[in-house]
């Protein structure tokens, strides 16, 4: 098989249906387009000399369009099959050209797409396959009042969760407030976890996780950047709830094993976004589970989902938590819906996502 074509489709997006913010300091929903002009999105396309088709949608349209005229049209010619091949040719892309980490597997989700449909299978079944009934626990954005995140949470509950991670304000004694009464609301049995963003020094981090010990949560996310790896060294030698990290950090399984080698975690992320796509998140799960360790999977989509599906050191699916209307239509989604609590992975062959073309070629602003 041979690719015989890359193409990216920029079309115009839409602005947030239900918008949020997250803790201050970091920006909220969105890519930062102006209100009074639209997100440009990208969906690329990949096709071979057998007729089969791979598709994906990605953010940031006008870049993925630069990335695929400048780099990825480089490509065609190579067999779409051969997924670590591309996989490491993308990364000698990177050595030059310092990639977008978001952008790092686009290609290599493409291909794993075209390798299960040739397959006639889903993916998760392709990588190996655990389980398509994956638990999902509620995520929530920060709310302003400690009022929404007791009313949200018990939405949740009425929606079948019985896990919940708090994205809060950052304010540490205000936060350890919040924890404390989510375990209230919540009860004894939910699982409860908590995402720190990155906010917190060191001194900071330790104080709070005791809280979160008292308080019986299952880990302790990314209280501080991902560049200190001997203050996650020294966190996760001084508590004893499991410290959750390597979300952001850059170099997929070569920078994993530098924590997990070190001791900088007791849980580790993987992602398609932040890890390389289909092929890097899967090093990277399978190098936690050599170490005795979960890989959890980090945020939502088509890949997420699959690799949710594939493994069996990861725990959850993770969705966001919005506001009521999108609480209540969660079990009504076109794609991932949330039904009590589960994400069902699709039976669909390839990543479960599939594109009306000629509406595309109607609609795309620009075609490269």
């Amino acid at each position: 098989m041979k690719i015989t074509d890359i193409r990216c489709y920029v079309i115009e997006g839409e602005h947030p249906r239900y918008p949020f913010r997250w803790r201050t300091g970091l920006p909220g929903s969105g890519d930062g387009t102006r209100a009074d002009e639209a997100p440009r999105l990208a969906v690329l396309r990949m096709d071979t000399d057998e007729g089969i088709t791979g598709c994906l949608r990605a953010d940031d349209g006008e870049a993925v369009a630069s990335l695929t005229r400048r780099r990825l049209k480089a490509l065609i010619g190579e067999d779409p099959l051969f997924t670590e091949r591309l996989w490491t040719r993308i990364w000698e892309i990177d050595r030059i050209e310092e990639t977008h980490i978001r952008h790092l597997g686009l290609i290599d989700q493409l291909a794993w797409d075209i390798k299960a449909r040739k397959a006639n299978m889903p993916l998760y079944k392709l990588l190996g396959g655990n389980s398509n009934r994956v638990p999902v626990y509620a995520s929530t954005v920060t709310w302003d009042t400690m009022e929404e995140y007791e009313r949200h949470i018990k939405e949740c509950i009425g929606e079948g969760f019985t896990a919940f991670k708090l994205h809060a304000w950052g304010d540490a004694k205000v936060d350890a407030k919040l924890c404390r009464n989510l375990r209230k609301w919540t009860g004894e049995d939910a699982v409860l976890l908590f995402d720190g963003s990155a906010g917190w020094d060191l001194v900071t981090s330790l104080w709070f996780g005791r809280v979160l010990e008292e308080c019986d949560f299952y880990w302790y996310e990314e209280p501080m950047r991902e560049f200190d790896l001997h203050s996650y060294c020294k966190l996760c030698e001084a508590l004893d709830i499991p410290v959750l990290a390597a979300e952001t950090s850059d170099g997929c399984h070569w920078n994993a094993a530098t924590w997990i080698v070190d001791g900088a975690l007791d849980m580790m992320r993987t992602s398609t976004a932040f890890k390389g796509g289909i092929t890097g998140a899967m090093k990277v799960a399978h190098l936690a589970e050599a170490h005795g360790l979960k890989a959890q999977v980090h945020g939502m989509g088509f890949g997420n989902a699959q690799i949710c599906g594939a493994i069996p050191n990861n725990d959850y699916y993770e969705q966001l938590v919005i506001s009521t209307e999108q609480i209540r239509n969660l079990r009504r989604m076109n794609e991932l819906p949330v039904i009590d609590g589960v994400l069902t992975v699709s039976e669909l062959p390839g990543l479960g996502f599939n594109v009306d073309w000629d509406w595309l070629e109607k609609r795309a602003l620009a075609i490269v």
